[in-house]
């Protein structure tokens, strides 16, 4: 968990970094805050911007931990054949790597689910379970390599611990650049510019997990990490 933990964040922040999401990042604050009304000119007071974001990743958020809790109850069924399953979910990891650079095309064909709750705090989180459900071409590689992670895990606690992890790591820019709207454009500007670059680096990180995975590196891994952790732990 304490390898496992660190990805899953970092999945999050390569989702939220992916060209299909940060275009949408003003619109999505504009819309919770309630500004959507306005045609997106209004002006909302910064803890309302902070909260509409919060109830938005909550949304989201609700939607990807019961799927990461059903995926470790799955493992935990499957424990007696978990070692090869997670060698087969490391070669689908690894295509969806591929996808999230762009190799695979037909992979990255965009299904949404198109949800118009009524604009302000009171839709954000309707908004964030649409996101959750509708928003698969960009997240759906990063979201799938830790659900596989939680599969592997076979058991639902660290399963639902994974997927908090990756809603962390997604949920947290939202609520960041709300906090500072007024200077969000330049986040958001750099994060577009080098769109291409941060996808290629993402895609490498999946396929450099999928290959863990498949060789069994990622046990040893682990193993390696609990054995420093019990050392250390002696010692004191």
């Amino acid at each position: 968990m304490l390898l496992a933990v660190p990805v899953a964040i970092l999945a999050g922040l390569v989702s939220f970094a992916s060209p299909c999401v940060v275009p949408l990042v003003p619109g999505y604050l504009g819309y919770v805050s309630g500004m959507a009304g306005a045609g997106g000119t209004g002006k909302a007071s910064k803890p309302r911007l902070v909260v509409g974001a919060l109830l938005f990743v909550l949304g989201f958020s609700a939607v990807f931990i019961t799927f990461g809790f059903l995926a470790s109850s799955l493992g935990a069924v499957l424990a007696p054949y978990l070692s090869l399953i997670t060698r087969l979910l490391g070669v689908v990891i690894i295509l969806l790597g591929f996808a999230f650079m762009g190799a695979l095309p037909f992979l990255q064909t965009e299904k949404r689910l198109h949800v118009s709750p009524t604009a302000g705090l009171a839709g954000a989180p309707i908004l964030g379970v649409a996101f959750g459900l509708g928003w698969t071409p960009c997240i759906g590689p990063t979201l799938g390599a830790v659900y596989a992670l939680g599969l592997s895990e076979a058991t639902q606690g660290r399963g639902v611990a994974l997927a908090v992890a990756y809603c962390i790591g997604l949920g947290l820019p939202f609520i960041l650049l709300a906090a500072l709207f007024e200077r969000s454009g330049k986040v958001l500007g750099w994060l577009r510019r080098h769109r291409l670059a941060l996808m290629r680096v993402g895609g490498a990180l999946l396929i450099v997990l999928g290959v863990l995975l498949v060789t069994g590196l990622w046990d040893s891994l682990t193993a390696q990490l609990q054995g420093w952790i019990d050392s250390f732990w002696v010692a004191v």
